[in-house]
């Protein structure tokens, strides 16, 4: 099946998308690579300056420039989402976003913490970087700049049919990966 539909997800979206599904998505993610998971397994929600309870999570370091006082996306490609593995289940569970976007698949830790939490991991294609740029129309904000550099700072994203997106591993606890 094909899904056009916006943040936040309902529960009966979550349990419809099934591995394989294709979806695009309109609202707000944020991006989180290696040091923004680390640094975001030692926080409580309220320690965040954003919540991510309303937004899907993007493996991405994007590339950003600025241009009369605005950020703007260059290129903003999937990163190895088998990365945040270790840190996934913690964050998941703590945090309350239901969609994670990366490329690669992820482990059974991360299966197990979708399962409980009624969440899905969703595949962006690899080498499409500047076509996931073309999807952000805007950036809300950016965290940690400074701290952690761009590619792993947390950008707020604003996108507009974001995808395709392709459904790896659901809410049941299925995985396009472990078919493969």
């Amino acid at each position: 099946m094909e899904y056009h539909t916006s943040f936040p997800l309902s529960s009966e979206m979550l349990k419809k998308l099934q591995v394989n599904d294709v979806l695009y998505i309109t609202g707000k993610i944020f991006t989180a690579r290696d040091c923004a998971h680390m640094k975001m397994r030692t926080m409580k929600p309220t320690d965040l300056p954003f919540d991510p309870s309303v937004m899907g999570l993007y493996h991405c370091g994007p590339l950003m420039k600025k241009e009369d006082g605005r950020w703007i996306a260059v290129s903003a490609g999937p990163t190895t989402s088998s990365r945040m593995e270790e840190f996934e289940d913690i964050l998941l569970d703590r945090f309350g976003f239901h969609l994670i976007i990366g490329k690669g698949g992820m482990g059974q830790r991360t299966s197990r913490a979708l399962k409980k939490t009624g969440s899905v991991y969703a595949a962006f294609p690899g080498g499409a970087g500047v076509l996931a740029a073309e999807k952000i129309i805007s950036v809300s904000e950016v965290y940690w700049l400074e701290e952690l550099g761009m590619p792993e700072a947390v950008w707020i994203l604003e996108v507009k049919e974001f995808g395709p997106l392709v459904v790896a591993m659901d809410s049941t606890g299925r995985s396009l990966y472990n078919h493969v």
